[in-house]
């Protein structure tokens, strides 16, 4: 008979991360950014390399200039060698050439695991760049600075990286938590319209799905939000990420392994809406679109009522969100195959968010097709009825 050891190995590591909020980040009088830096003690001064979407460098002035004379203030020898720019949006997801970039800017500087790599830009880039942090020396430390409402309320407070790959978004990715986030509401002053707005949809999955006082409050808000009032949108951001790092928290699977996914409220038709329309749809907005599918699904299927259907729709309109897109038509069958990629990049169960109530998501393992096709249609019937908003 064949003896057989066994050799168990257990053990947990403590992940913590600050997420700083502040303003004018780089003003040579505000020390945030170095004081992470500076966090812990080293032997020696750490080195620094930055990464930066080209969104930020297009809108806002002399950046690239701003940042240099930031770091020599603060005693920190940075150069244009030291500073990489990267195209932003989906684009750089999608473009290996760009992670090549990265990661021969970490070798050219000899950064290493007491380094500390910085990507400033919006959930793309800071997607991308945190993958190359992750797969370079098995992880060097990165500092993220979200420059968009959607990263600094939801994507650039966790804890995933990723690229897209054989057409599917995020195929290829890491878990790898940031050393810092550091949010600067200035950043928010150079959006678009469009960018503006697009990362408000984060803001009520969340709340639809974990906390219905916060949806009370966008309803309430939702003029000063449509007006660029930074203080709403601050108060918006703030409250957002804390359910987002809340739930990663206290949820017990930061990693991922079982199939339950929340936080991915909306986003099985949203994710195969940006790949059939070739990223032309921003995240947010394809976002807005899945939620909207899938809160009506929720009501079809008899789980909300008829007067928090018509409150949530009328909250993404009020706001300016597109809630229909050709694309469910025209390629109908398509966008239900998302539901397969879905469950495939969740491996195991399929799992779906939909609501019980406005705060009470619930998750079901199967969606009826015809249900879908009939709540596609209700969305275009709402429309037609809401004029005015729509």
């Amino acid at each position: 008979m064949k003896h057989q050891h066994i050799l168990q190995q257990n053990f947990q590591v403590a992940f913590n991360y600050d997420i700083i909020f502040n303003r004018s980040l780089f003003d040579v009088n505000n020390s945030s950014l170095i004081d992470v830096i500076k966090k812990e003690p080293s032997f020696q001064q750490p080195k620094v390399t930055i990464v930066i979407d080209k969104g930020v460098v297009d809108c806002t002035e002399h950046f690239i200039t701003k940042v240099i004379h930031y770091f020599n203030h603060q005693q920190f020898r940075i150069t244009e060698n030291n500073i990489l720019v990267v195209e932003g949006g989906e684009a750089v997801k999608n473009n290996h050439n760009d992670i090549e970039s990265v990661l021969e800017l970490i070798n050219n500087n000899k950064i290493d695991r007491h380094s500390f790599l910085i990507a400033i830009g919006g959930g793309a880039v800071l997607d991308a760049v945190g993958y190359a942090a992750a797969i370079a020396h098995r992880g060097v430390r990165l500092i993220r600075i979200p420059t968009t409402i959607l990263s600094q309320n939801d994507s650039g407070v966790g804890v995933k990286n990723s690229m897209n790959y054989f057409g599917k978004k995020n195929f290829l990715g890491t878990f790898a938590p940031p050393y810092a986030v550091l949010n600067d509401s200035d950043f928010l002053k150079t959006l678009s319209k469009r960018h503006w707005r697009s990362g408000i949809s984060e803001a009520i999955k969340v709340a639809l799905i974990k906390e219905a006082s916060f949806f009370d409050w966008i309803e309430k808000n939702t003029q000063a939000l449509n007006n660029r009032d930074i203080l709403t949108m601050e108060t918006l951001i703030i409250r957002c990420a804390a359910l987002h790092t809340d739930h990663i928290s206290k949820k017990g699977d930061p990693f991922e392994k079982g199939s339950s996914r929340p936080l991915d409220f909306g986003h099985w038709a949203a994710h195969k809406m940006e790949q059939l329309t070739n990223y032309e749809i921003t995240h947010g907005e394809a976002v807005a679109i899945g939620i909207a599918l899938d809160v009506t699904y929720s009501f079809l299927s008899k789980k909300i009522d008829q007067s928090s259907l018509d409150r949530i729709l009328r909250c993404f309109l009020t706001l300016g969100f597109a809630i229909t897109h050709p694309i469910l038509d025209t390629h109908l069958d398509e966008v239900i195959k998302g539901l397969d990629e879905f469950r495939e990049h969740l491996g195991g169960q399929l799992t779906i968010m939909l609501l019980s109530d406005i705060g009470t998501g619930e998750e079901v393992h199967s969606l009826d097709n015809k249900l879908i096709a009939a709540s596609i249609q209700y969305l275009y019937s709402f429309c037609q009825l809401n004029t005015k908003v729509c």
